[in-house]
């Protein structure tokens, strides 16, 4: 069996005959001896594990990204290179702190210290990244941080005044060397539960030569969602597959109006790609997790987890998407309403896996927009999350209508009684009055922690009344720049 190699502050380390269910936290803290690196919730929501990966295949080049060590499998940093907060010193004493450390320490950022580490690495990818032009970027930044000591108007000066400075550091010096292809990887471990197997194929036929094998295998990308089986249930997984390696799912390209999206994209890239060119879809992600949380999760895992509230979901099925699933056969397409067919469960056969999500961007008679609604801004899981859009002819009749509801159903699912109550009719409050009576008939919600029945008929009534505020003005209206709810509507006093 291969073994795991990757890079912590400059110096190699090498893993044999360590669990492939090991964390890198886990890993940090216990074999390594870097204990800066701290761990406070174990579910990627506090940031206390956070540290900077290099993803040498990011978008228009390397880039350093901010992720939660607690849910990152030590073999998907495989041929990776990472830095913990005890990296950053290049010298001994207080001269030695890295410029990031300093801001935070002249701002009073840092009071008990445990988070400290965390907000240190995040503001580290802060300061290596070159487009954090708007006051919501810095608070999206450091969103997925908890302190609850010196609060977070000095954590979030220390940030503004390093974001973007890029300094000559160890980790510029990182982005300026030519970027290493993804290793390939097959590692194996025996324990007292069982072996178990972890690859990293980096070709198609690799890949379903392992699944062949195999069929009991699991697919991981940003374990963000997994990792959590791990670390919260301690599930014991005999095969694990990661796609990492695979550049095809990795690519998102724009013919047009035509946009194909790799299952491996991650959500920080769809995000940055959709804030301009399709504002429905950035703004559902902007809220959709922290920033650590949107720099592992991909398009794949999101969709493919197939949860009732999972909030790419709605916006792919409004746009009326195309899935396309790969086997070793070849590819098939799954059209988006037929995709999700129940409970977690997807149309995607055995031995198949998501390719990529092509959908065309909607045109100027398009009216669009999308909102999550959560008991909390940041980091928080849908109650209720919609995508709605109509297209609208020069006499303002609606022509066709697709209103999708996530959180209303065991499946994200569209709201057919309220479509037929649009198309065909005005495009007027009358209208859309109707169509927020109409949702009722479409939807029996349950009941459960996060809202009951009727508050989630009622979100998803009003949510048809406030989508139509909402873009009579701006066809696509894209959230306020400043820190705002999704739902806001209309312009800021």
């Amino acid at each position: 069996m291969d073994c795991v190699t990757f890079h912590v502050n400059g110096r190699e380390t090498t893993l044999r005959d360590v669990s492939p269910t090991t964390t890198l936290l886990q890993y940090l803290r216990g074999p390594m001896r870097l204990p800066g690196t701290k761990e406070g919730c174990a579910e990627g929501d506090c940031g206390a594990c956070t540290v900077v990966v290099l993803d040498a295949q990011a978008p228009g080049g390397p880039r350093w990204r901010a992720v939660n060590s607690c849910l990152l499998l030590v073999p998907l940093l495989h041929g990776k290179q990472i830095f913990t907060v005890e990296g950053l010193r290049e010298k001994p004493g207080d001269e030695g702190l890295h410029p990031v450390q300093r801001a935070l320490v002249d701002a009073l950022g840092s009071q008990c210290g445990y988070c400290t580490p965390g907000v240190v690495m995040s503001m580290v990818e802060a300061c290596h990244r070159p487009d954090l032009d708007a006051e919501w970027k810095l608070d999206d930044q450091m969103c997925g941080n908890l302190c609850r000591c010196t609060g977070y108007r000095p954590i979030r000066e220390a940030t503004r005044e390093v974001a973007g400075s890029r300094p000559p550091d160890r980790l510029s010096a990182a982005l300026a060397q030519k970027p290493e292809p993804q290793p390939a990887l097959d590692y194996g471990t025996d324990s007292a539960r069982g072996p178990q197997r972890f690859w990293i194929p980096t070709s198609w036929a690799a890949l379903f030569e392992v699944m062949e094998a195999h069929p009991g295998h699991r697919f991981i990308q940003g374990a963000t969602d997994l990792g959590l089986d791990v670390t919260k249930h301690g599930t014991h997984f005999d095969a694990l597959i990661s796609l990492q390696g695979l550049d095809a799912l990795r690519t998102l390209e724009v013919d047009g109006t035509r946009w194909s999206v790799g299952a491996g994209v991650k959500l920080a890239d769809l995000e940055d790609a959709s804030d301009e060119a399709l504002p429905p879809l950035s703004r559902m992600l902007r809220f959709f997790g922290s920033r650590q949380i949107k720099n592992s999760a991909t398009v794949g895992g999101n969709v493919c987890n197939a949860s009732p509230i999972g909030d790419l979901a709605p916006v792919f099925l409004a746009l009326g998407a195309t899935f396309i699933a790969a086997a070793a056969t070849g590819e098939r397409s799954i059209a988006a309403d037929d995709f999700f067919t129940g409970y977690r469960t997807t149309a995607l056969a055995a031995g198949e896996l998501l390719a990529r999500v092509e959908f065309d961007i909607p045109q100027a008679s398009a009216r669009f927009a999308s909102y999550k609604v959560s008991k909390r801004r940041e980091m928080d899981i849908s109650a209720v999350a919609a995508a709605l859009r109509v297209e609208v002819d020069d006499n303002d009749i609606i022509t066709d209508a697709r209103f999708v509801y996530g959180g209303m159903a065991a499946t994200p699912a569209r709201a057919h009684s309220a479509e037929a109550a649009a198309v065909g009719s005005p495009f007027a409050e009358a209208t859309f009055e109707a169509c927020a009576a109409a949702v009722a008939s479409d939807f029996t919600p349950m009941s459960d922690h996060r809202g009951s029945a009727w508050y989630r008929s009622t979100v998803a009534a009003n949510l048809m009344r406030g989508f139509y505020l909402d873009v009579s003005g701006t066809p696509m209206p894209r959230l306020s720049d400043r820190p705002s709810g999704t739902v806001l509507g209309g312009t800021p006093a």
